[in-house]
């Protein structure tokens, strides 16, 4: 497992639609794991392939809170409902935050590592990172949604008063 450079806007693997996972192998695997190593490291919630210069449909989110890492591959999203605005950030987009207009609901059809089907249902912040990362295979970023740019001081003054 490695710590890989995460890609910055702006790059061209950012915006290209990936290719869909063929091929289920040790490769594969690798790459999850690296992902997932290089998310962490970074201090974020979800990292998708072409972040790390991979065009494949893989993705991954992390919400900590002893919930379960979810690993997509060839995520496709069957159903959606709701809709909420929150501010979203990417690890493609170092200090850039914005307020983002998602689903509430998400229901996605993915493949595992392994290449096995499962279905998956989120809600609240957990869809939206879902959503997130999904948008990144389709070359689609977060900065072509936002409705409001955020700086970090109004992000840190919100946390403060939750707190509160």
């Amino acid at each position: 497992m490695a710590i890989r450079e995460i890609v910055t806007h702006p790059n061209e693997v950012l915006t290209t639609k990936c290719k869909e996972v063929t091929v289920f192998d040790q490769m594969l695997a690798t790459l999850l794991d690296d992902m997932y190593d290089t998310m962490i490291a970074s201090d974020g919630i979800g990292i998708a392939a072409p972040q790390v210069g991979e065009a494949i449909q893989v993705a991954i989110v992390d919400l900590g809170e002893g919930q379960e890492v979810i690993e997509m591959v060839n995520p496709e999203v069957v159903e959606i409902g709701g809709s909420e605005i929150e501010v979203e950030g990417c690890l493609s987009f170092p200090d850039l935050y914005g307020e983002v207009e998602r689903p509430f609901y998400v229901k996605v059809e993915a493949q595992d590592r392994d290449g096995a089907l499962y279905e998956l249902e989120a809600e609240d912040y957990e869809a939206r990172a879902i959503l997130h990362e999904i948008d990144h295979l389709h070359g689609v970023l977060f900065t072509s949604k936002i409705i409001r740019y955020v700086d970090l001081e109004e992000i840190e003054k919100e946390l403060e008063e939750e707190q509160l």
